[in-house]
């Protein structure tokens, strides 16, 4: 077999990717998430990640929130060939859950030192960083290693898969929306074009558009794409009896696969199915997914008043495992509203099931479905247009059945074993890259290396956290600080007054909401 391609430029080296690299095996690596549990794409794909690196011998440590909702939560195998696997732990660190997705934290502030001392020990830094999708973590991390002399910053891998910006754009109301859009770039362009971050991988051209908007260095930018489990999810899942129970009447099955909040796309589906059912077709809308805030998820659940009530469209609830494979295979359309996916992972997922996609030509999925062959792409406003898809699709099945082994043949082409191997090969040859550096590099004196530390230290006292140590603590004078140090922290400030704001604006909007219908449902009924 040929060799794949790692990249398309000549800073690192092409390489099987059939392949693991051998010279990774041993090496300490710190893995940041926001998120980690089966809750979203980017979870389940820092899983899959995990478990490939330990699974070949790799010390991986995960940082993480805590899980605020107790429920969906895992602990991946340490490696089986290396010891003591207590050098492989999954460390929790404390935050504020988000009221519209408590899945996801902000992180309160935690030193990197900290991070090194509860995975590796005080002795024994990590070779090399991973963000997984960074945000309120990951930035901290970022914003750390930007203050420590050159030759201690420890090489930075990103893996971009969620457009925070995008998400802002859409839940927050103006004029927050725009200072918080505003915000979010100004933060990833500061971030990212540190000399710390080696890598930026990207899912779809749509983020790579985006981050070279942001003035990202373009050799930085790197595809990639996520696999998908084509044993679990498969058309040999679909199952009649479920059919059966959603569709009594046989009745076209519309299948939606999200999390259930505002930002995925709901107000338009929402009207996808009103107007379905106004040209008199006769389906149902199978939408699997939930939140663990019920105000969010009772929202979007009245979009769909009265279809819903009725029984035109099912809220199934969370689904993971075997339950979700048969829930993709037993559908006959999948259909995608959102406009924010860096990938979208539930479409290959539906394709690898054999469920043809109609999707809204807008961010990953725009990467992943072939119009006309594995499914159909639709200019994103045009409801019209989505409409009319579905409807050849639902009634034509013969073009089903055809798109159906087209999506499954497209999706059997996505392996996560490659993939995997693609971001092994990254971190090993990133490594090698700093021990060669390092060992090039004309090492600073300890006078110098203390001059540079403590000058970046030189802030205002809210950041005291992001010292390294007690000694550099001390060392705090009134002179100079870098003019470019302190524009970044302002812009980090500025980010969490931001959030922080919508955050207090949320929970009071979804409080009062609460107590609006508890006083409708205790409300005397009228003569």
């Amino acid at each position: 077999m040929a060799p794949a391609s790692l990249n398309g430029s000549a800073q690192y080296p092409e390489h099987d990717l059939s392949e693991f690299p051998a010279s990774l095996k041993g090496k300490r690596i710190l893995l940041c998430t926001e998120s980690f549990g089966p809750v979203n794409g980017v979870s389940r794909t820092t899983l899959m990640l995990v478990n490939h690196l330990r699974d070949h011998g790799v010390q991986v440590a995960v940082v993480a929130p805590h899980n605020h909702t107790n429920t969906n939560t895992f602990s991946p195998p340490p490696s089986p060939t290396l010891s003591p696997a207590d050098k492989q732990p999954e460390v929790r660190v404390t935050g504020y859950p988000l009221p519209f997705n408590p899945e996801l934290s902000i992180v309160y502030p935690v030193r990197n030192s900290t991070l090194y001392s509860r995975t590796f020990g005080d002795d024994a830094p990590p070779d090399l960083i991973y963000l997984a999708s960074p945000a309120s973590l990951g930035f901290q991390v970022m914003l750390q290693l930007r203050q420590q002399p050159k030759e201690k910053q420890i090489p930075v891998i990103c893996n971009f898969q969620t457009d925070l910006a995008g998400y802002c754009s859409i839940l927050f109301p103006a004029p927050l929306s725009h200072a918080a859009v505003f915000a979010f770039d100004a933060v990833q362009s500061y971030l990212f074009r540190h000399s710390s971050i080696k890598t930026i991988f990207y899912p779809s051209r749509f983020v790579r558009r985006y981050l070279e908007s942001q003035k990202i260095q373009s050799n930085k930018l790197e595809v990639l794409t996520r696999g998908v489990n084509t044993t679990m999810f498969n058309p040999s899942r679909r199952s009649e009896a479920l059919r059966k129970e959603i569709a009594p009447n046989g009745e076209i099955i519309f299948v939606t696969v999200s999390r259930i909040a505002g930002e995925k796309g709901f107000d338009f589906l929402a009207k996808v199915a009103k107007e379905l059912d106004a040209r008199g077709l006769p389906f149902k809308m199978l939408i699997v997914g939930g939140n663990r805030n019920p105000d969010v998820e009772k929202e979007v659940q009245e979009l769909f008043d009265p279809l819903r009530t009725k029984g035109s469209v099912v809220f199934a609830g969370f689904k993971v495992g075997e339950d979700l494979a048969t829930a993709y295979a037993s559908g006959d359309v999948f259909l995608h509203c959102s406009v924010t996916e860096t990938f979208g992972l539930v479409v290959l997922e539906s394709m690898a099931s054999g469920v043809p996609v109609v999707a809204r030509d807008e961010g990953g999925p725009s990467d992943i479905v072939s119009h006309g062959d594995t499914g159909y792409l639709v200019p994103p406003d045009d409801l019209d247009g989505f409409v009319a898809k579905a409807v050849k699709l639902a009634e034509d099945h013969q073009l089903r059945l055809t798109m159906a082994k087209q999506a499954r043949a497209a999706a059997c082409e996505a392996t996560w074993e490659k993939i995997n191997n693609k971001v092994a090969w990254r971190m090993a040859d990133t490594i090698v890259q700093r021990e060669e550096e390092q060992r090039k590099a004309p090492q600073q004196s300890e006078s110098a290396a203390v001059s540079t530390a403590a000058a970046a230290q030189q802030l205002v006292p809210v950041y005291g956290w992001l010292m390294m140590n007690n000694a550099l603590r001390e060392t705090v004078t009134r002179s100079v600080v870098d003019a470019r140090l302190m524009g970044g922290l302002g812009v980090i400030l500025s980010f969490w007054v931001i959030t922080g704001a919508y955050v207090a604006f949320t929970e009071g909007l979804l409080w009062a909401k609460g107590r609006m219908r508890a006083g409708d449902r205790n409300a005397p009924l009228s003569k």
